[in-house]
C-alpha cells in the first residue's frame, strides 16, 4: 500500500472514530419520542435539555411536512435558533401561523419536528465538528380527537389483521396515526426474522412485513402510545381474520 492510500485510510478510520464519539455524546435532547399537537390549543412547548456540562451548544429547531419539507405553516417553531447553557433547559415553542380548520378534522395529520445541535467552535486545530439533529413524528390531533391519559391505548383495540398469502396485512379503522414496533408470537413477542417496523396512516392499511408461521395463531404487536410507552397487543385468530383479545401496558 503506497504512503498516499495509507494516509487517505488512516484519516478515513480517525474520522469514523470522531463521529461515533459525537453519536455518542449527543448534548441536545428531548424529553419524548413523538409531539402530539391538540387542535384545542393554538400553541405548545417542548423542552429541551443541553447534557453537555461544559460547554453551551446553539439548538436549532424547524417542522416538516409529511414529505420532509421545510414548512412555516401552518405550524412553525419559535425561536428558530436559542443558545442553552451547559446542563440547562430550553423550550421550544410550536406555534400555529395558519389555519388548521383547513386540515383533515376526522383524522390526525402528520408532521416531523426537528432540533439540531451546534456545538461551540473548537480552539483545536484540524477538528471535525458534527450538527447532530433529532427528528421526531409530530401528530396534529383535532380538537374532537383529544385523547386523555389513561385512555391511549383504547383505540388500538381496533386494529385487525387479515391474512394474505404467507402475511397479516394490518388494518386501522381507527383516525389515529398507529407505530408498530415488534411482532412475534407470544413467546417471542419482541422479535421476528422478518418483521421491521411499520406506522400505519388514519383509516388505511399497511403489509405488516411478517410471516403468518412467525406469528402463530396469537400474534403479538406492540405500538408506542403517546407517552413513549409500549403496550402490547394479542391478537385471536379465526380463518383469515385476526382481532385484538387483550392490552397489556408497557
Amino acid at each position: 500500500m503506497n504512503t498516499v492510500a495509507k494516509r487517505l485510510k488512516l484519516a478515513l478510520s480517525v474520522a469514523a472514530l470522531i463521529v461515533s464519539s459525537q453519536q455518542a455524546h449527543a448534548a441536545i435532547a428531548l424529553d419524548r419520542t413523538r409531539v402530539v399537537f391538540n387542535g384545542g390549543q393554538s400553541s405548545m412547548t417542548v423542552p429541551v435539555t443541553n447534557q453537555n456540562q461544559a460547554l453551551p451548544y446553539l439548538a436549532q429547531s424547524w417542522v416538516e411536512d409529511a414529505s420532509g419539507n421545510k414548512i412555516e405553516t401552518p405550524m412553525t417553531a419559535l425561536p428558530p435558533v436559542q443558545r442553552v447553557e451547559p446542563g440547562a433547559k430550553g423550550q421550544v415553542k410550536i406555534q400555529t401561523t395558519g389555519n388548521l380548520a383547513a386540515l383533515p378534522q376526522d383524522r390526525e395529520t402528520l408532521f416531523y419536528f426537528n432540533v439540531r445541535e451546534i456545538p461551540p467552535k473548537s480552539s483545536k486545530p484540524n477538528t471535525l465538528q458534527l450538527a447532530l439533529q433529532t427528528r421526531v413524528k409530530m401528530f396534529y390531533r383535532p380538537a374532537g380527537l383529544e385523547i386523555q391519559r389513561g385512555d391511549d391505548n383504547e383505540a388500538q383495540k381496533q386494529l385487525t389483521l387479515s391474512r394474505q398469502g404467507a402475511g397479516y396485512q394490518l388494518n386501522n379503522p381507527t383516525p389515529y396515526y398507529v407505530t408498530i414496533v415488534a411482532a412475534g408470537a407470544p413467546e417471542k413477542a419482541n422479535s421476528t426474522g422478518s418483521f421491521k417496523p411499520v406506522m400505519v396512516a388514519p383509516k388505511s392499511s399497511i403489509a405488516l412485513g411478517a410471516q403468518v408461521a412467525e406469528l402463530g395463531s396469537h400474534p403479538v404487536l406492540t405500538f408506542v402510545n403517546d407517552f413513549g410507552g409500549r403496550p402490547q397487543l394479542t391478537f385471536t385468530c379465526q380463518g383469515d381474520t385476526c382481532s385484538v383479545s387483550s392490552v397489556k401496558a408497557g
